[in-house]
């Protein structure tokens, strides 16, 4: 029995139901068929700052191979030559706003934060999620000082959206071929 459970326990601790676990541990203990001492040992494990981090780990890998990762923070200094990034997306185009370029040799690329693809969420505490273009460009405008972005990298997003304005792009310049003005 102790080589059936165990295994089963060390999948479930990439899981988040980790306390449920622990309660079939406490049943397992009752029956008495297992000796004590193994299943105190393995709920040792299961409550374990390692095992927590196999399961965070687990969480951001699977997250990361959708395409999803947790939201950071990046501050960046706002200058004479901008920030050194472009967004391109907003409620107007039923997409999220994207870092759609990182400019070499600007702000951005050198303090090395923000990456293409990058969805941005916020911009000094004001949230642009589910907002206008012009919106999110007016708040990183009229940002002084340092500028706090929160982001969250999402490169498959940004290439359907990408991939979906330029089908439109080219059956708009299909349209204008075909009836010149």
């Amino acid at each position: 029995l102790f080589a059936l459970v165990l295994p089963s326990l060390f999948c479930i601790c990439s899981f988040p139901d980790i306390s449920r676990a622990i309660e079939l541990l406490d049943k397992l203990q009752r029956t008495g068929e297992v000796p004590p001492q193994k299943l105190q040992a393995l709920q040792r494990v299961l409550q374990s700052e390692f095992c927590n981090a196999v399961r965070e780990a687990t969480v951001a890998a699977f997250a990361a191979s959708e395409g999803h990762s947790h939201p950071r923070v990046v501050e960046l200094p706002k200058t004479e030559e901008g920030l050194g990034f472009n967004i391109m997306g907003g409620k107007e185009q039923n997409s999220p706003i994207y870092i759609s370029r990182v400019i070499p040799g600007g702000i951005a690329d050198r303090h090395g934060g923000l990456k293409r693809g990058d969805q941005l969420l916020s911009v000094n505490g004001v949230s642009v999620e589910g907002e206008h273009h012009e919106k999110a460009v007016e708040l990183l405008k009229a940002a002084q000082g340092t500028v706090k972005l929160v982001v969250r990298y999402t490169p498959k997003v940004l290439e359907e959206m990408e991939s979906r304005f330029e089908k439109l792009r080219s059956a708009k310049r299909r349209q204008q071929n075909n009836y010149p003005q």
